[in-house]
């Protein structure tokens, strides 16, 4: 059987956050992780349920870590240190864009639910930095005639709800918000996404330094098209929530084809009228 490719160059990602970690900026750039963690917060509350083992998945235990006393912190690698059926309550913190087998990621993580426990997961999708992606491509091509490897490719909502499916979470909802923001410089956006620990750990970079007639084309490029009134640059992040149950009896199951007792035309009160003939 062969492998899949490999998207992430994980030992690159982890060295990244290390240095994100030592850099001064560091705090200030986890916006994104305080927002993901306060609308995670807001949907428990929602939830109204007592969770008493709640696991979390992530990278960035400096915030993550305050998502309880009781949970329980998991490095998010390729094999998670989650126990089959441990927990009534997983969340899947911020790292879930980076995994080689997203498909699988979940499937452990449905994995170590009890039955009727909760899975969330927050992760950022396809149209974070949409702008960024757009200007580099374009200026690559216009400095050196080619494309290489630099933004990570992120999955669209669909393809993540049809993911939760596969991976046999029952009520699966998938749903976004954008968070954008202004820079005043394209070096304070690149400076920005080191101390994220965001930046290019593509397996299939180039191992070279991005020329600086490439970084400039990309600062022309995005400040022509992706600047405010104001002349700040633009940058989209977004959030992408996902939801889901392991299965239990007590929950809601869809109905059987054809079990309908009263037809739809009674339930709108209309009058039902044939398809015509040949249409």
């Amino acid at each position: 059987m062969t492998a899949p490719p490999r998207l992430t160059d994980r030992p690159a990602l982890l060295r990244q956050r290390a240095r994100a970690r030592q850099m001064p900026g560091h705090d200030d750039a986890l916006f994104l992780h305080r927002a993901a963690f306060d609308d995670l917060q807001e949907r428990l509350i929602e939830v109204n349920r007592t969770f008493t083992a709640p696991a979390v998945v992530t990278g960035f235990p400096e915030i993550w870590g305050k998502i309880g006393r009781d949970a329980r912190l998991v490095e998010d690698s390729e094999t998670l240190g989650l126990a089959a059926g441990a927990h009534d309550l997983v969340i899947h913190a911020m790292g879930l864009h980076w995994a080689d087998d997203p498909l699988g990621q979940l499937v452990q993580c449905r994995h170590a639910l009890r039955p009727d426990g909760l899975f969330i997961a927050v992760l950022l999708g396809d149209r974070t930095l949409h702008e960024l992606r757009a200007s580099l491509a374009e200026a690559e091509s216009m400095v050196a005639g080619g494309l290489s490897p630099r933004v990570l490719p992120m999955a669209e909502i669909r393809d993540l709800g049809a993911l939760m499916q596969r991976a046999g979470f029952a009520l699966p909802v998938a749903d976004s918000f954008a968070q954008t923001v202004h820079y005043s410089s394209f070096a304070t956006l690149c400076a920005d996404l080191r101390a994220m620990g965001e930046t290019n750990a593509l397996a299939a970079r180039l191992r070279r330094f991005t020329g600086k007639s490439v970084m400039a084309a990309t600062e022309a490029i995005y400040r022509a098209n992706f600047a405010t009134p104001d002349d700040r640059l633009v940058a989209t992040f977004d959030l992408v929530f996902l939801t889901g149950w392991a299965p239990h009896d007590s929950q809601q199951k869809p109905l059987r084809p054809g079990s309908a007792r009263q037809r739809l035309a009674d339930a709108l009160g209309v009058p039902e009228e044939p398809l015509p003939k040949g249409g």
